[in-house]
């Protein structure tokens, strides 16, 4: 039976935070606000735990999960062939809506998916979701929908479509909007804008003049 704790409570907030990072210990799945939409999230490094997600989902492996991290110091245990250009993405928007795809770790023992050696990972502008990932490391997390309907912005929305196959829902109320991410690949020379979100391109070249655009 999955447990729903209002985090603008605190003392719900604080048992909440409590019992969604003991799930994620046990290998278990937690739906969290971000500053984007809802997440479903697991421990970025139990592979049976990240399978679950993406049959919550309905998700095959070649979408593999996104990372999400409480603090910037998180890259460098993470990421490899991290430029100075990915850095000054890094201080210019995060924590906020820009995923950046990196070169991970050869060395990790993780199983996100498909990810042909790298890992899309972000640091979230929400209060709640720094809290957790921060009390539990790295998470996987995808939007909190089956695929193929709308991400939620709230916690209903997100329980209606997974409900028992979550342990733990951290509801924050309504997220500021449904905006996803803007994705930036910072494997290459130039950075490459793969997906337009709540970031564009123009306040992008503010920092990275040369970034390129995907077709």
């Amino acid at each position: 039976m999955a447990r729903r704790y209002d985090t603008n409570d605190a003392t719900d907030r604080v048992t909440g935070l409590r019992e969604a990072a003991s799930a994620v210990r046990r290998g278990e799945l937690v739906v969290l606000p971000t500053d984007t939409v809802y997440g479903i999230g697991a421990d970025a490094f139990t592979g049976e735990a990240v399978a679950d997600l993406l049959d919550a989902k309905g998700r095959g492996r070649n979408m593999p999960t996104p990372v999400l991290i409480g603090s910037p110091n998180t890259l460098h245990g993470l990421v490899t062939d991290f430029s100075e250009l990915a850095w000054e993405l890094v201080d210019a928007f995060w924590p906020g809506a820009l995923t950046l795809v990196a070169k991970h770790q050869p060395s990790l023992q993780w199983d996100l998916g498909d990810t042909r050696g790298t890992v899309a990972v972000r640091m979230p502008l929400h209060p709640v979701a720094i809290e957790l990932l921060t009390e539990v490391g790295p998470m996987a997390v995808s939007s909190a929908n089956l695929t193929g309907h709308p991400a939620p912005e709230d916690c209903d929305a997100a329980q209606q479509m997974l409900g028992d196959s979550v342990s733990v829902y951290l509801d924050g109320g309504p997220t500021p909007g449904n905006v996803p991410s803007s994705i930036v690949d910072v494997t290459r020379e130039v950075p490459v804008l793969l997906r337009a979100g709540a970031l564009s391109a123009e306040e992008l070249r503010k920092v990275v003049p040369d970034l390129e655009v995907a077709n």
